[in-house]
């Protein structure tokens, strides 16, 4: 019998907090935080952040959209889909795209919509999915967060959408329909259990 993959920890909002506030120091602080915010706002895999592009962000002009459109090629399987932007997320977007207009623009250039968002610490490269999920095991491990990887933020943002849907007059195909998922039975295997939920669920007349 083959052993049970262990499932991506979760992370707390205190822990989502402190990591924030953590990247906030490293070298590269404005494009850290767009991984980390496309993760855990967004709910994308490791795969589909090292191929974003600002073309699937933007209108035709480069001005920002309010939602993120995801095609089969940059996700998994037909995974494809488009998300509505978290707000802390698009400014976030902003301020590196601003970054990267204005590094082009030294250079005589202008951003080429079609490139990747999120590269290398040099900027000459994307970088590719094992670069992104490396980079999360990096910041968790130095964040002594036991249990986590890339997968981790995906899981939160899945997890944390299916316990506030019904606040927003939503169903669980909404939240199957921003993860990308084939089946409800994929998402629902996403989602951590809360057992103090259970604890009050038990006791509602």
């Amino acid at each position: 019998m083959m052993a049970r993959t262990k499932k991506a920890k979760v992370l707390s909002k205190p822990q989502t907090k402190a990591a924030l506030q953590f990247l906030k120091t490293t070298r590269n602080p404005e494009r850290d935080a767009v991984i980390f915010l496309l993760s855990i706002k967004s709910g994308l895999r490791a795969k589909e952040i090292s191929e974003i592009s600002w073309s699937m962000i933007t209108d035709p002009e480069g001005v920002i959209l309010d939602a993120i459109s995801i095609p089969d090629s940059a996700s998994k399987g037909k995974g494809g889909r488009i998300i509505p932007l978290n707000r802390e997320l698009k400014e976030a977007l902003t301020v590196l795209m601003d970054i990267a207009r204005d590094k082009k623009e030294q250079m005589g250039f202008q951003l080429d919509l079609a490139s990747k968002i999120i590269t290398s610490e040099r900027g000459s490269s994307a970088m590719s999915a094992n670069s992104i999920a490396h980079w999360f095991k990096r910041l968790y491990e130095g964040l002594g967060y036991e249990g986590c990887s890339s997968h981790s933020g995906r899981r939160t943002a899945i997890t944390s959408w299916a316990r506030n849907v019904s606040k927003v007059s939503g169903s669980m195909r909404d939240v199957q329909s921003l993860a990308g998922h084939s089946s409800m039975q994929i998402t629902q295997s996403y989602i951590d259990v809360n057992v103090e939920a259970k604890k009050r669920l038990v006791n509602i007349a």
